[in-house]
């Protein structure tokens, strides 16, 4: 049987059914629930993207890059050791080449000897590389001493990125963030890869003005080819999926499913099995983006960007292979942190029901997976949990990451921390959804009280009571593979514009297992069979009636076929 305990409460969205025409009953629903309202809402055409002039700072940045690409100085990229990051760094040193700048690298840090952003450490380690212009994508906004020392050595230093800033800015050059005050762009979700992508379109801009390009000899690259960087890097670090956002990845997808994809990111979907032609934003988020984010994990970020760099789809099968290899270790590492952080939450003082904000530390957990622990029990026990590991070294250092709910802005909440104990955390920085942090490991008893009276402050009791929420239920007639099809192209969907959910009770006809814990079932409504596979589940025992929270998708092992993919299933007699 289930764990009772784990089973969420369905909660029916609510929402209009806009009028759409041409758009069936059901899906006009779904889209109700996210905000559609007009077809307008629907567009997702290239030319409707936000135009850059409303970034601060757009036009300083990118008039310093032209520059610099002009003059053949030397541009160094400094990224983060994420898939946001990789792809950043990849589009901007593969884009900057193809706008004809003659001399452009990259430093990614490690995070087990540097950690996060432009810092000084970062600054000495690229100074070695004499470069005359720095440019920072997917972080910097918090890196004052970084930038102090830059420009203490007369290197410029741009800043591109997507994170929230603090009180401060960095004396930087420029500084492009739709994050930043006085910034009048739009979209604040866009994730760091959209921003360097805007910065170089300006960037193009400039250089076009100034009559650089050349049709035999320095041709005009063509922007859209860079988008399945953006939509992969957009996908992966789990940004709302706003209007905007919706369409660089709808326009990063079309690119990838026409065969016109970095070779690096065709060999990350074969040796992930999955067929580009049928790529969907899942399929980014849950197949390619964690091999690439692997090798940031447990080794070094520059073996995804070497594959996403790739100029043959031959050149970057050996590190997809290597990509894919350090996935299978993460799983297996993940897993085994998994039962030990459930083992803590279970012997935690006042038990689970007594906490509103988790923090949990093992001494041998590894530091680049403590993110996705964080994210598991917060999942699990739909609570915000701060996941923290030691830092690599001899010191008490910890690191630590941070995973939300919708209704608590984690930053602002280790903010608010930080400015009633200063001395507690050493660095913290981040999104509303996810942080990352640094702390002493004889402060973190302090800190995990501090933590739980926060959340308290922050969030409603009601809010940590998890559910399901759905779109209703569908009629035996509208599950049908037109309309898993309809669904799948309908989209993209992900963070703030979900995946629609349906829930619904069925005959339980049979169930058997697959692959060691996967249920494969046959379902009966209305007199039709539908099959359904229901992942991590045990089979349930002298039931012949469930209720289930399912997706509507297609299943092309062989032919084409609808399937339910179960996310709960509850027995009903």
């Amino acid at each position: 049987m289930p764990d009772s305990a784990r089973l969420k409460p369905i909660v029916q969205r609510r929402g209009p059914a806009p009028e759409l025409p041409g758009v069936p009953p059901f899906l006009r629903r779904v889209y109700g629930h996210r905000g559609v309202g007009v077809p307008a809402d629907l567009d997702l055409a290239l030319s409707g993207l936000e135009r850059p002039s409303a970034l601060r700072d757009i036009d300083l940045a990118a008039g310093r890059i032209a520059e610099a690409v002009r003059e053949g100085q030397r541009i160094l990229l400094v990224g983060d050791f994420d898939a946001d990051g990789a792809t950043s760094v990849a589009l901007g040193v593969s884009l900057l080449r193809a706008l004809g700048a003659s001399d452009v690298d990259f430093v990614v840090p490690n995070r087990f000897e540097f950690g996060y952003g432009l810092s000084p450490e970062i600054v000495d380690l690229a100074l070695l590389r004499s470069p005359e212009l720095i440019i920072t994508v997917d972080n910097g906004v918090s890196s004052i001493a970084g930038v102090e020392r830059a420009n203490a050595h007369g290197v410029d230093v741009v800043v591109t990125d997507h994170h929230l800033p603090g009180l401060r800015l960095p004396p930087a050059y420029a500084i492009v963030n739709p994050n930043v005050p006085g910034c009048a762009f739009p979209s604040k979700a866009i994730a760091g890869v959209g921003v360097i992508y805007y910065v170089l379109s300006q960037t193009r801009t400039v250089l076009r003005a100034s009559g650089w390009f050349d049709e035999r000899i320095r041709p005009e690259p063509a922007l859209a080819d860079w988008l399945d960087l953006v939509a992969l890097g957009t996908v992966a670090d789990v940004v709302p999926l706003d209007q905007n956002n919706r369409r660089l990845v709808h326009q990063g997808i079309k690119r990838m499913r026409s065969g016109r994809c970095r070779p690096g990111i065709a060999a990350l979907a074969e040796v992930g099995r999955r067929d580009l032609a049928r790529l969907k934003a899942s399929d980014l988020g849950f197949v390619i983006a964690p091999r690439v984010n692997a090798a940031g994990r447990l080794d070094d970020m520059t073996i995804g960007i070497r594959c996403l760099l790739a100029s043959s789809v031959e050149e970057a099968r050996p590190f997809a292979s290597q990509l894919d290899e350090l996935n299978r270790e993460r799983r297996g590492i993940e897993q085994s942190m998994l039962a030990d952080a459930e083992l803590l939450v279970a012997e935690a003082e006042g038990g689970i029901e007594g906490k509103f904000g988790i923090v949990v530390f093992h001494p041998s957990w590894h530091q680049g997976v403590v993110g996705l622990i964080a994210g598991r029990l917060r999942e699990r026990h739909h609570r915000p949990v701060i996941a923290f590991a030691q830092a690599r070294g001899e010191g008490l250092e910890l690191k630590g990451s941070a995973r939300s709910l919708p209704e608590l802005h984690i930053r602002d909440a280790l903010d608010a921390i930080a400015a009633r104990d200063p001395a507690l955390l050493t660095r913290f920085g981040g999104h509303a959804m996810a942080a990352g942090m640094t702390l002493d490991r004889r402060c973190l008893e302090r800190f995990s009280k501090a933590f739980d009276e926060e959340v308290r402050r922050r969030l409603p009791v009601e809010a940590l009571q998890g559910r399901l929420e759905t779109d209703g239920e569908l009629e035996a007639d509208e599950m049908t593979l037109d309309n898993a099809l309809r669904l799948a192209e309908a989209g993209p969907w992900g963070q703030a514009f979900p995946e629609p959910l349906f829930h619904g009770d069925f005959d339980l006809v049979s169930q058997r297992v697959v692959g060691k814990e996967h249920l494969k079932l046959v379902l009966k409504r209305a007199d039709r069979l539908i099959g359904a596979i229901a992942f991590r589940q045990k089979p349930i025992k002298d039931c012949q009636r469930v209720r289930l929270a399912y997706a509507l998708e297609v299943n092309d092992y062989r032919d084409l076929a609808l399937e339910l993919r179960v996310v709960q299933m509850e027995p009903l007699d």
